[in-house]
């Protein structure tokens, strides 16, 4: 009995040694100050860390193997119009050198519609898709130049002796549960062929257009694709060089901020939209990808693409650019799928602190009377986010009723349903099954 006790008690001992998390760019040693606050630019929430160990700036996460590396429109493009081509050869050959060494590597590259535009205007159509209003010229002009962007690929590639596979997908694709799988499982054969695959988002019927401004990008698509394909690593390459305090452009003061492990309301804040026309992304669709990725347990890397070998010193773990630390907590297929969605998620539901409590520490279904209202339009299938009291995104599920139908029920028992809703499908608004904390 007391080796046994004996035994526990080492086990215990060992594993708190890893319970707090220490953030990108430290060691996990005890022995470490731990009195010292984060040295400046490192958002750390929950603890401290050594001064010390966080200059050292390098991960002691093991190597990643399958990386999701994404290359933003005003990396690969030029301002004039069409494709940066000795950026993309410096980049091919960095992404190169990872299938080399036997990681697996993929790519969700932006850059068609510059592409398309560097054509057009070649042939005297160069006003045709300036502006970011005019949406059927721009799906148009992605059609023409994802061509020309796949040709330039494989042609980089090829010499270095790799083969490259295409694919153009949407978001809503991998928000569809037998897409989902579709998707996973034709990339995981491509890279089983060694592949490199290039993703891009299917901007001809995929792009939405929202205030009349044209909303699709591949920030989001290449952090559901990293959960989808379970990878260790994302990056987010483009022209800027991480999150900042503020907008570097317009305050010089900004602070770069190197290590956020929780997205909060101050690092929201921080968030901008696209700064030109270029580009359809932002910061804040970057975040959205950072929550994605996080709750995946997937760490992600927001860099400048223009860093020498900069693929390579993030793989090899450089504190370069920000990096979003993620939990270590593994999800099942379908919570995967959940989380996936969860980046295109229909609308909210606000429930109460009761509401939020069952469900962090117990894991039980939303039921009607812990919910307090309902945010935007949704139909029965439809993945939700759950919203606490103070906003807060709690969890992500699958909808068992439409927004109109929650709204009417909301407070009430389960039992007072039945006689209020035309289609009665069971007592729970979000059933635990189909229902994954954020």
């Amino acid at each position: 009995a007391a080796r046994y006790i004996n035994t526990i008690a080492h086990a215990i001992i060992a594993s708190t040694r890893d319970y707090v998390r220490f953030p990108v760019g430290t060691h996990r040693d005890t022995s470490a100050a731990a009195g010292l606050p984060a040295h400046s630019g490192d958002i750390i929430f929950g603890m401290t860390a050594s001064r010390a160990n966080l200059a050292q700036g390098t991960s002691n996460k093991p190597q990643p193997n399958r990386v999701v590396i994404k290359l933003g429109t005003n990396l690969v493009t030029l301002e004039s119009g069409g494709l940066d081509e000795s950026t993309l050869a410096d980049l091919t050959r960095q992404t190169a050198a990872l299938r080399a060494e036997g990681l697996e590597p993929i790519l969700v590259s932006s850059g068609a519609v510059g592409a398309g535009a560097g054509i057009l205007a070649k042939i005297g159509y160069e006003d045709a898709v300036k502006g970011r209003r005019d949406l059927r010229s721009r799906q148009a002009a992605a059609a023409i130049g994802q061509v020309e962007l796949i040709s330039v690929y494989q042609r980089l590639f090829r010499t270095h002796g790799i083969d490259i596979a295409q694919a153009l997908i949407s978001r809503n694709d991998l928000n569809n549960r037998i897409g989902y799988l579709n998707v996973r499982n034709t990339l995981e054969r491509l890279l089983r062929w060694q592949m490199v695959p290039i993703i891009n988002e299917n901007d001809v019927v995929g792009a939405a257009e929202l205030a009349g401004v044209v909303y699709g990008d591949n920030d989001r698509l290449s952090a559901m694709l990293a959960n989808a394909l379970d990878a260790d690593l994302l990056i987010l390459l483009g022209t800027t060089q991480g999150l900042y305090t503020a907008n570097p452009d317009v305050r010089p003061e900004a602070e770069l901020i190197s290590t956020v492990v929780r997205i909060t309301g101050e690092i929201l804040a921080y968030a901008k939209g696209p700064r030109d026309d270029r580009g359809s992304g932002g910061m804040r669709s970057k975040l959205e990808a950072a929550e994605v990725a996080m709750a995946s347990s997937i760490d992600m890397v927001i860099a400048d693409g223009y860093i020498p070998d900069v693929i390579p010193r993030i793989i090899s773990g450089e504190q370069i650019g920000t990096r979003f630390v993620a939990s270590d907590a593994k999800r099942t297929g379908r919570k995967r799928w959940l989380l996936t969605g969860s980046a295109e998620a229909k609308g909210g539901i606000v429930v109460d602190a009761g509401a939020v409590t069952a469900l962090r520490s117990y894991g039980v279904s939303l039921l009607p009377a812990g919910v307090t209202d309902v945010v935007g339009e949704f139909n029965r299938g439809d993945i939700v986010t759950i919203v606490s009291p103070t906003g807060e995104k709690v969890a992500y599920g699958v909808a068992n009723y439409n927004a109109k139908d929650i709204q009417t029920v909301a407070g009430l028992r389960s039992d007072e349903m039945r006689e209020l809703l035309e289609e009665y499908h069971g007592m729970e608004v979000i059933h635990r099954d189909n229902l994954v904390m954020s």
